[in-house]
């Protein structure tokens, strides 16, 4: 009960992350691992806490009248396509190989979060057609593959791909970013299920706390708690990188 306790607020604190600043796998997915799930299991059980997240996010961006659609969809069939093979790929990694990979990806993804500079909310003329739709969907096959193999971090990809090459504010960009994850995580997790890789008690357990973390932090100002989330989240990414690595 106190294992299962833990993994409740440890996904409560990854929904506020992956709402206020992005990356909260990069909590979850460690806390897994050291709970004792070998690590293809921890990736796939951290799927089922995603997907039920995303689901709480997008009808909340809904209720809002915020949306991307058609675009979000366009993209995320590009990046369901790439996470079947990224979930294919890390349904057969080593374990120790792949808490080195997480060890190195969550430095660098926090590494971003950390000075990636503030987004402007000011409004630009979008670019969703012709040859930036091309790129867009060419860019998000590869972020899929990526996500469908790891899955931390994900998020400040896309947003950085759809602020830059398609001009989205921040607050589409997120609406467009939740519906994206939904639709390739749901590749990802057939994968995983079919491979027999998911542990549904711990990740039913911990989509309560992600859900939970996201549905409060959507009523906080992101102004207001994005510099604290940066900060703690750099710290006990040290600490479990520093694990992953050399105690794996």
């Amino acid at each position: 009960m106190t294992e299962y306790l833990l993994l409740i607020l440890v996904g409560l604190i990854a929904g506020v992350i992956n709402t206020i600043a992005g990356g909260g796998s990069l909590l979850t997915l460690p806390m897994l691992i050291f709970m004792g799930l070998p690590s293809n299991i921890a990736n796939g059980t951290n799927r089922i806490a995603i997907l039920i997240q995303n689901i709480f996010s997008i009808a909340g961006f809904k209720s809002k009248g915020v949306s991307a659609y058609p675009f979000s969809l366009y993209i995320g069939i590009a990046a369901l396509l790439g996470s079947l093979v990224g979930a294919r790929i890390a349904v057969d990694i080593k374990g120790e190989t792949f808490n080195r990979i997480l060890a190195i990806v969550m430095v660098v993804v926090v590494v971003l979060m950390v000075l990636k500079p503030k987004t402007s909310l000011k409004e630009v003329e979008e670019q969703l057609t012709g040859k930036y739709l091309w790129l867009s969907l060419i860019i998000f096959f590869f972020i899929g593959i990526y996500g469908g193999f790891i899955q931390a971090g994900t998020g400040l990809f896309m947003l950085l791909a759809m602020s830059s090459i398609n001009h989205f504010s921040l607050v589409k960009a997120n609406a467009a970013k939740v519906m994206v994850a939904f639709i390739y995580t749901i590749g990802a997790v057939v994968v995983f299920a079919l491979n027999d890789k998911i542990s549904w008690k711990h990740g039913l357990i911990l989509a309560i706390g992600n859900s939970t973390g996201a549905w409060f932090a959507s009523r906080w100002s992101v102004n207001k708690g994005d510099n604290l989330v940066k900060i703690f989240l750099a710290i006990m990414v040290i600490f479990m990188a520093i694990k992953l690595w050399f105690f794996s």
